[in-house]
């Protein structure tokens, strides 16, 4: 039998992808030396570039339309500074002395800093005269201060300034300090180990992983991808952000994520590869056969992640798009390196570095090939099984809270935190982490200032007669509430707010991190049904031509879902309510899952999950063409993929265990997420319930209505089995 044969019968007679894959593949053969050497300068430039891009990515989540991001964007264009989360500077007088005494020395030392920072927004107590921002005993100031919003990844640094100068403003014997939520989130007094680091640790753990998988010197090869991969899109990423914004995440995705991805997709293609050989091909043949199967299985599943991230564009914030836009393109750019260097490196030296190949791939894994038997023997168990897990799982998911982080999980320990502590120990309320920003024009100060102190929530309203709070006709009030407006169920206070000045003549507008967060889930959130049917169409449109059926596509993008759910409840668990991120992390209860979390876990474990799913289902569609029985390919296929499943998620995993030693909380959440969402999904869906609802089916699994195998290119090689509906098992 000819490979062009042996390739169309694996296939099951498709010819155009056989044909698309196969003339790449005998491309990249003929000009290997080109591809390596391209491919090479790609990872020289790239490592150059990777020092630039943090520089220049953004932290800014606006969203324009939206009442508070246009009333932040009003005070900013007045003002020059606020529409955030303000510092918070707190002076402490020796003892046996009080604030309120001391208050024309702690006057003039403010005035100093308005001074020296023209840029900068001040509301204390010398302003306001309100005897809110004293502390109940009496020895403790805290002053507001608004800034410009910044450029980088580093909201604290006005802070530290303004703290030095003010310090050195006040006589000796006075204790100054500074907190508030951009310094809180700036970690505690431990510092993680950088995006380098983590990525470094994750590809220690990725080589042990491959060692054992590969047992030869072929386990270095997908980390030769994957640091290609990953140079090739810092690089690239460093040039979009000259045409638009680029969110911090990508830089901690591209390394992690880009890292895992990578390897995974080498991982599948070097073991068919093995195989092909195993089954007596040369090399050259045993190349394009793997590309042929695991090739463009790895094509799919770098579509179908590109679809989970780019369905982002619909949302109406520039920097979720940002996120989708940038990681994108580490699965698109993965999968580029895959299908071209690695045939190129296989179709030199493949057999020289596979030695000494302890491990051989000419027979599926026994461990593998009996738990395959035993789930089609035992399916209704299997996914009853499966089912009440994730049911379980899911149960929490419905009291998550969509918000900020609470104070206290933000940081355990640092100057900031001791500032905190100290302001709320004192009967400050918490709230002064998020004040609102309510901007009026100045005649209507007085009486929008009474409309707000009645609002329930609010412990105070201030009004600053310094000239840096009233410009152009305008004052900007300051609204504290008596809780922070950290989560949407925390938001009442500024609901209240708005309904209290609505239609009040010149009152402009009402801005505050509660405001922004009221903004995200009305805005944000209530867009979610269009990104979900985006990325859910998509999918089913894609899977459907590739396993030429119709039900497993819809199974597909089900289970994914329910695993999704699934991660999301057991992060409320362990999160939000505080079950373990206490004993694990020394971090308490979050109280809520910060904006942007859920909606980045959702993009890339959509697509990341379906990755096993394509691996795991175009293998048995192999088996289903070739032996046209449905428990012999549900067997077989979890056989020759069960190890690489497996593998391949332990090393994502412990990708996103070195991201979770960031210092950032948030960053935390996100990096377990993704990898408790990714072991369930290879242990508890697609080692259970996929082959147990595949076996459930049977023929079923494979049935493609015949006006959908008219329009697909791609016919079947079996057409009266693939368009007439199926009877029996």
């Amino acid at each position: 039998m000819t490979q062009q044969a042996s390739s169309a019968e694996l296939m099951g007679g498709r010819r155009p992808a056989r044909g698309m894959m196969t003339r790449l593949t005998a491309f990249v053969l003929c000009h290997r030396r080109w591809i390596v050497g391209f491919w090479l300068l790609a990872l020289v430039a790239g490592g150059v570039a990777a020092g630039r891009v943090p520089q220049r990515l953004s932290t800014d989540f606006s969203l324009p339309g939206q009442p508070g991001y246009v009333a932040a964007q009003q005070i900013m264009g007045f003002y020059g500074n606020g529409g955030r989360a303000p510092s918070i500077l707190t002076v402490t007088v020796p003892a046996g002395e009080t604030a309120r005494a001391d208050q024309g020395k702690i006057a003039a030392a403010f005035g100093k800093l308005r001074t020296a920072e023209r840029q900068l927004r001040i509301v204390d107590y010398g302003d306001t005269g309100d005897p809110a921002f004293i502390t109940a005993d009496g020895r403790t100031t805290y002053a507001l201060l608004f800034a410009p919003r910044p450029k980088g990844f580093s909201s604290s640094l006005e802070s530290k300034q303004a703290l030095m100068i003010l310090a050195s403003a006040l006589p000796p014997g006075y204790h100054t300090a500074a907190t508030g939520l951009a310094e809180l989130q700036a970690g505690s007094d431990t510092k993680g180990p950088g995006v380098l680091a983590e990525t470094l640790v994750g590809a220690v753990g990725a080589l042990a992983v491959l060692a054992f998988v590969f047992g030869s010197l072929l386990a270095l090869l997908p980390l030769l991808i994957a640091a290609v991969s990953i140079m090739t899109t810092f690089l690239i990423t460093l040039g979009l952000t000259y045409l638009t914004s680029v969110s911090f995440v990508v830089e901690f995705l591209i390394a992690l994520v880009g890292l895992g991805v990578a390897i995974d997709y080498s991982l599948l293609v070097v073991t068919r590869w093995r195989e092909e050989r195993a089954r007596g091909q040369d090399n050259t043949s045993a190349v394009i056969a793997a590309m042929n199967t695991a090739g463009r299985a790895v094509l799919l599943s770098g579509l179908t992640v590109g679809i989970g991230l780019v369905a982002m564009v619909v949302l109406p914030a520039p920097g979720l798009r940002s996120i989708g836009l940038g990681g994108m393109l580490i699965p698109l750019i993965s999968v580029a390196v895959t299908i071209t260097l690695l045939p190129a490196i296989l179709g030199g030296i493949g057999p020289r570095i596979d030695w000494p190949r302890l491990r051989r791939e000419d027979s599926a894994s026994r461990p593998w090939l009996a738990w395959g038997r035993l789930v089609v023997r035992h399916r209704v168990a299997a996914a009853a099984v499966a089912v009440g897990v994730l049911g379980l799982l899911i149960v929490p998911f419905f009291g998550m809270k969509v918000g900020e982080t609470s104070p206290d999980a933000l940081a355990k320990n640092g100057p900031a935190h001791a500032a905190y502590q100290q302001l709320v120990s004192q009967r400050v309320p918490s709230g002064v982490l998020t004040p609102l920003e309510v901007l009026v024009q100045s005649g209507a100060a007085r009486t929008a200032r009474h409309k707000l102190a009645m609002v329930p929530g609010i412990a105070t309203v201030a009004g600053p007669a310094a000239a840096d709070s009233n410009r152009s006709g305008t004052t900007v009030l300051i609204a504290i509430p008596r809780e922070a407006n950290l989560n949407n169920s925390a938001s009442t206070s500024v609901t209240g707010a708005r309904n209290a000045v609505a239609g009040l003549p010149g009152v402009i507008g009402i801005a505050g991190v509660g405001a922004i967060q009221l903004d995200y889930v009305h805005a944000v959130y209530g867009n979610f049904p269009l990104m979900l049917a985006v990325i859910a169409v998509l999918t089913l449109v894609l899977l459907t031509g590739a396993f030429r059926s119709v039900l497993l596509p819809v199974k597909a993008v089900v289970l994914n879902l329910a695993s999704l759910a699934a991660t999301f409840g057991a992060i409320t668990w362990f999160w939000q309510d505080g079950h373990g991120s206490q004993a694990v992390f020394s971090i308490p209860a979050t109280g809520a899952i910060t904006f942007w979390v859920p909606l980045m876990i959702f993009a890339f474990l959509f697509g990341l999950s379906m990755d096993y799913e394509v691996f795991i289902l175009s293998r048995m569609r192999e088996e289903y063409d070739r032996t046209r029985s449905t428990r012999h390919a549900v067997a077989e296929g979890l056989g020759r993929t069960g190890r690489l499943v497996t593998s391949a998620a332990l090393i994502l995993f412990l990708a996103f265990a070195s991201l979770g030693s960031a210092p950032n909380t948030d960053i935390k959440v996100f990096a377990t997420a993704l990898g408790a969402g990714i072991l369930l999904d290879a242990t508890v869906v697609r080692a259970l319930l996929v082959p147990a609802t595949v076996a459930l089916f049977g023929r079923w699994n494979w049935w493609l209505p015949r006006p959908l195998a008219k329009i697909l290119p791609a016919p079947s090689r079996r057409g009266p089995a693939a368009c007439a509906p199926p009877r029996g098992r």
